[in-house]
């Protein structure tokens, strides 16, 4: 089989590529965010002294980490609006994407929550804190800290998981690489190309985590 390489169409489809990294960043950043927002709540909820609520979240990242992804994004993107819940396909992406994260990051934080000691609990209370105070400035940063590189891998797969998204036609990287594909048939050149830029996504992502681990995660060197 004699098969000539043909990079010409990717060239040409290139500025388009370009941005379509742009938008699996956004889509991933969002996705990102609204996670951290689940995670953490989820993780007060968890502890609720009101036992259908902490049911409720069990229940949520139980189904969640035992459904495929595409499925979740189905659901949102075409059940919803038999119940009159219409989105377009950048919000389904975040949402989902969102949703998804935050049921993986429920347990990661709960993990490091669990790790901190209780009398550094008992000593907030005893200062005067309240309990959400208690959580937010002697309980969640050093469980941040201590969970951040697996909640970071977490994230990355979240960033690879941007290309389910193609399923619904949102704007990324997988979306129109596979439009040029099909307008130009050279499978190779574009896959090949689509897979350098997601390593070099996944390399910018990883950088980012490290900067802002240094700057909000280390501890001072006296």
């Amino acid at each position: 089989m004699n098969y000539t390489l043909d990079f010409t169409p990717v060239i040409d489809g290139l500025p388009s590529l370009l941005l379509a990294c742009l938008g699996t960043f956004l889509l991933a950043i969002s996705g990102m965010l609204l996670a951290i927002l689940i995670g953490i709540g989820g993780v007060m909820l968890r502890d609720s002294r009101f036992e259908p609520i902490r049911w409720l979240v069990i229940g949520f990242v139980e189904i969640i980490r035992n459904t495929p992804f595409l499925v979740q994004i189905f659901f949102i993107y075409f059940a919803l609006p038999l119940a009159g819940v219409r989105l377009d396909p950048t919000p389904t992406a975040i949402i989902a994407l969102g949703i998804n994260g935050g049921a993986y990051a429920i347990e990661i934080i709960r993990g490091g929550v669990q790790a901190i000691p209780a009398g550094q609990k008992e000593a907030g209370l005893a200062l005067g804190l309240h309990k959400a105070q208690v959580f937010r400035f002697i309980v969640l940063k050093p469980a941040l800290r201590a969970i951040y590189p697996s909640l970071t891998s977490q994230f990355v797969l979240l960033t690879l998981s941007t290309s389910i998204a193609s399923a619904i036609s949102a704007y990324e990287l997988t979306s129109v690489s596979q439009r040029i594909e099909s307008e130009s048939f050279r499978s190779f050149e574009v896959y090949f190309t689509v897979t350098v830029f997601y390593l070099v996504i996944s390399w910018v992502m990883m950088r980012l985590f490290g900067l802002f681990s240094s700057r909000y995660f280390n501890y001072p060197v006296k």
